[in-house]
């Protein structure tokens, strides 16, 4: 974890968990991912050992236990940054799982301990070492910085992002969260943060629905066809589940098993068994209040929802589309929501109430906030373009005096 100081965007919390305790459950790796009730604190480890506790926003959150050796770029503290690894050249041949099953056995003998150790990354998350700190971030933030394009590359790699990461995974953990809704600054790379995490859930999820919503529907529409779209197309084989369709669709993309009978090219490559699919599908909707009404949704990824402009309204929207998240009262499905602001009577006062109803600090009596959304802000200088330094942290100091003058 990064140090603790007075522009942290995050607390350390001590002495939560008696000594005894920590280290009994951590031998036996017990810690079970989710809200413990018990010492009222969301484990998002899923090694069954947890060490630091951190509190962003008013969510208390246990991260894993650091392993007994943790990555580092060079001995050097100052050399210690996130870099991601180059694809190796034999895996890049392969386009396809049917590729794959058509190499000899000496060839997957050799990669696939590589691959299994790729599985687990983006399962449990990853450490490295970051300045002579060692440093944890989510399976999700692993995808996004290690396996997804954007517009200039890869991603940089940011601690605004990292916590905003933890944040949505104890989200995702918390029986009783819908999911956040995040204030943001603009150009802070949201848009391609939720595209990466509604592609990654997609290609390991069976049966499932993702949607996509934004300000407008042409921008739903912009999102999946720039971003969502992209991201998968540049997975590497072993993350690529059957796809349906065409290569860049429009509307929707579909992992299933394809419509089309079975080729002269893969018929002996594949058996009925290695056909089956995930039947999981990422799709968008035009805006309206109405938006997704009687749908059932594994992950709702809400862009632009503080423009949202007369006739209509997101408070409106997010009663409906609570509803797609939920089974009776189980909490099925999750929200990533983020935006910036509008003026108050261009969408922005109905954003500010949801955002305001989303305090972890105010629950009801079944540990619910009141929109079911958990609320995160993050401050303009931590993701301002041109002042994030090798280490992915903000230069306030430089920031500040340029600022001024």
């Amino acid at each position: 974890m990064q140090n603790q100081d007075q522009n942290s965007l995050f607390k350390k919390l001590y002495k939560i968990v008696p000594n005894n305790v920590m280290a009994t459950k951590n031998r036996a790796r017990t810690w079970l991912y989710g809200y413990n009730e018990k010492y009222n604190f969301v484990v998002i480890s899923k090694t069954g050992q947890i060490e630091e506790i951190i509190n962003i926003n008013g969510l208390n959150i246990a991260l894993p236990k650091p392993p007994a050796r943790v990555y580092a770029k060079s001995k050097k503290n100052s050399e210690q940054y996130w870099e991601p690894h180059i694809l190796p050249k034999d895996l890049k041949k392969i386009q396809s799982i049917f590729q794959w099953h058509d190499t000899p056995p000496q060839f997957k003998n050799k990669w696939v301990e590589y691959i299994e150790k790729e599985f687990d990354k983006r399962d449990e998350g990853d450490w490295f070492m970051n300045n002579g700190m060692p440093t944890y971030i989510t399976g999700t933030h692993y995808m996004y910085l290690q396996w997804t394009k954007i517009d200039v590359g890869h991603p940089d790699f940011r601690e605004a992002n990292r916590l905003f990461y933890i944040f949505w995974e104890a989200c995702k953990a918390d029986k009783r969260s819908f999911g956040m809704c995040y204030l943001k600054i603009r150009r802070s790379g949201f848009s391609f943060m939720s595209s990466c995490e509604g592609v990654n859930t997609a290609t390991i999820t069976k049966d499932s629905r993702i949607g996509i919503l934004s300000k407008t529907g042409a921008d739903a529409k912009k999102m999946f066809t720039d971003k969502i779209v992209p991201i998968s197309n540049n997975y590497p084989f072993f993350f690529k589940p059957i796809q349906d369709g065409m290569d860049k669709p429009k509307t929707e993309l579909a992992y299933r098993v394809p419509a089309s009978k079975i080729t002269k090219k893969n018929m002996y490559l594949v058996d009925e068994q290695e056909l089956e699919g995930l039947d999981t599908t990422i799709d968008w909707k035009n805006t309206s209040d109405n938006s997704y009404d009687g749908e059932k949704l594994q992950l709702l990824l809400h862009d632009e929802s503080g423009k949202w402009e007369r006739p209509e309204n997101i408070l409106n929207n997010w009663r409906v589309t609570k509803t797609c998240l939920r089974l009776g009262s189980k909490v099925i499905g999750k929200c990533m929501m983020g935006s910036t602001s509008n003026a108050l009577d261009k969408g922005g006062k109905n954003f500010k109430s949801l955002f305001e109803d989303s305090e972890c600090i105010n629950r009801n009596s079944n540990g619910q906030t009141k929109s079911g959304l958990y609320n995160l802000f993050v401050p303009m200088e931590w993701n301002m373009e041109g002042f994030i330094d090798v280490y992915g942290m903000p230069v306030f100091k430089t920031q500040l005096n340029l600022l001024k003058e």
